[in-house]
């Protein structure tokens, strides 16, 4: 997962918006998003290599995303799977900060990662590559969280925090059209306002679009997330792009019943 866009507002009827690309390998082996067999009570799609995730629900209600933290200049990983993060909240169905608590202590077994996990009370943040390890709950507003620190000025997420301001602006039935639209973005950005990460600036440039393609990596699906606090229940819609082809969309989305 490489992009989430997010409105969090507790005192909203709608108190969590979420929209998502994650960009992958397009040869890494996938599941789109489903009811997991063996946890029932998780909707995500699913990493078949590591057999994590990178955004899913669970049917109490509760939300966890992970985004990769970019550094060139990391060396061979023989950890943990970052996705297993996702999957152990949802599984667990414990309190955030609890989890993240948890998570802190053996933070550096895995590679770098922003965590985002909640519900429609409560919404926390944990990257291991900030330099204090803070867990941070987060306040009503609008957010963007790339492959860097939460709310960190990259264009595409600054871009992407307007268009989402815009959208949800937007009567609410035409939310999920307008959040699509959003996140097939592929604007790109000058060279001057592209962040330095350790990879090569033709590099950057390529993952500088919200929606990124190349002929190996690029943006396989996008996620949207809507919590309705009056009907309880969550809509989850995914849309997925076959090597990258917006041509060959597939969607689907389920409305899921939250059991307080």
């Amino acid at each position: 997962m490489c992009l989430i866009l997010f409105r969090f507002d507790p005192s909203n009827r709608y108190p969590l918006v979420v929209a998502a690309n994650r960009d992958e390998a397009y040869a890494r082996p996938t599941q789109t998003a489903h009811y997991w067999p063996d946890q029932p009570h998780i909707y995500a799609g699913r990493d078949l290599q590591a057999q994590g995730s990178w955004l899913g629900v669970n049917q109490q209600g509760q939300f966890a995303a992970l985004t990769n933290f970019r550094d060139g200049q990391q060396t061979t990983h023989s950890g943990p799977s970052r996705g297993e993060l996702v999957t152990e909240f949802l599984r667990q169905q414990q309190g955030g900060l609890d989890f993240l608590t948890k998570i802190r202590a053996k933070a550096d077994q895995y590679q770098g990662f922003n965590l985002l996990i909640g519900d429609q009370h409560q919404l926390w943040h944990l990257s291991n590559r900030s330099h204090d390890l803070a867990i941070t709950e987060l306040k009503p507003g609008h957010y963007g969280l790339s492959n860097h620190l939460l709310d960190s000025p990259w264009p595409k997420s600054e871009q992407g925090k307007l268009k989402l301001q815009h959208a949800l602006n937007r009567p609410q039935q035409d939310w999920p059209f307008a959040l699509q639209q959003l996140l097939l973005d592929e604007q790109s950005y000058p060279d001057t306002e592209l962040p330095e990460t350790g990879v090569s600036q033709e590099i950057e440039r390529l993952l500088s679009p919200i929606f990124i393609r190349s002929e190996h990596y690029g943006t396989r699906s996008s996620s949207i997330v809507v919590m309705d606090r009056d009907r309880q229940e969550l809509l989850f819609q995914e849309l997925n792009y076959p090597l990258g082809d917006k041509t060959k969309q597939k969607s689907h989305q389920a409305l899921i019943a939250i059991n307080n």
